[in-house]
């Protein structure tokens, strides 16, 4: 009865985590994009109220489940993402391979984004998922690379031993390139900054544009929720999880996680979006080969310390 009574307690923590995460992003991008801060905290309540009063509406010959079913899945996949994340020396989610299930999560956005864009039935939502599927993997690889390595500094893919290997130095001071790789990465699953293009302006919103009511309310807040997780995750993987002077570990990981969410969409609302084929060389040619290389350093460091 105690366990699942601490389990449903911390079930209930994370779900609150993941809200205020993704109203920190919204908040934060809304005042990036122009508008004051009072407006920017109601922006969320009001796009929220307009949405549930929206009517649903829907394509020809769509493929209704398949469309709805991966816009109602990204929210979940934040969710998760923020289940793996210690608070302390464990996680709701504790696992050896934590860093493993953040990548697998992450790469699950690929297919629900696609499919929101396929399933509509419609040209623009087509351009916006193949759009993604571009970016996805000009991402993705520096991605996958700048998790290799804190978990190779730290000797383990656990993410709470990955928080407790740094110290007073943080991983991120050490491996800045990994460390910005990932951030990039967490931009583009999030669908915004930069990486906007699949669901930009010049392709009239690309996956979002035949969304509508609840189902648009559900993407656009899993699009925060998911920037929200990512930079979370950042904590124990390049900004020592717990640790921090005076207060309680578990304070300090929520703090980190909600300043970093909020410094993270705001470069989101500031930066111009790119175009696809303008970021393509910079990410083959330019980051990949960078977070290799930082990966190469930290194997000798690693090597060079014992």
């Amino acid at each position: 009865m105690t366990e699942a009574l601490a389990a449903t307690t911390g079930a209930a923590g994370v779900l609150l985590l993941t809200f205020v995460l993704a109203w920190t992003a919204s908040a934060s991008y809304a005042v990036a994009t122009g508008r004051s801060g009072g407006d920017a905290v109601l922006h969320a309540p009001r796009e929220t109220a307009r949405l549930l009063r929206q009517r649903r509406r829907d394509t020809i010959s769509a493929d209704r489940l398949l469309w709805r079913l991966a816009g109602w899945s990204l929210l979940p996949v934040a969710v998760l993402l923020v289940a793996l994340v210690p608070l302390e020396d464990a996680a709701l989610l504790p696992g050896s391979l934590g860093v493993v299930w953040a990548n697998t999560l992450d790469i699950l956005v690929w297919a629900f984004v696609w499919l929101v864009g396929w399933g509509a039935n419609s040209v623009v939502g087509l351009v916006g998922g193949y759009r993604f599927l571009a970016l996805a993997l000009a991402y993705e690889l520096p991605l996958m690379f700048a998790l290799v390595a804190p978990a190779l500094a730290a000797g383990s893919l656990d993410l709470a031993v990955v928080a407790g290997a740094q110290g007073s130095l943080w991983y991120a001071a050490w491996m800045p390139v990994a460390f910005v790789a990932y951030l990039l990465g967490v931009l583009g699953f999030s669908v915004l900054g930069p990486l906007v293009a699949p669901a930009g302006r010049e392709s009239a919103e690309g996956v979002l544009a035949e969304l509508s009511g609840p189902d648009a309310l559900v993407v656009r807040a899993a699009r925060y929720a998911l920037l929200g997780a990512g930079a979370a995750v950042a904590v124990p993987l390049f900004l020592g999880g717990a640790s921090g002077p005076w207060l309680p570990g578990a304070v300090w990981v929520l703090l980190k996680a909600l300043l970093l969410t909020a410094a993270l969409a705001w470069v989101a609302g500031r930066l111009p979006a790119l175009r696809v084929h303008r970021l393509m060389e910079p990410l083959w040619t330019v980051l990949l080969p960078l977070v290799v290389l930082q990966d190469l350093v930290v194997g000798i460091v690693v090597v060079a310390g014992r």
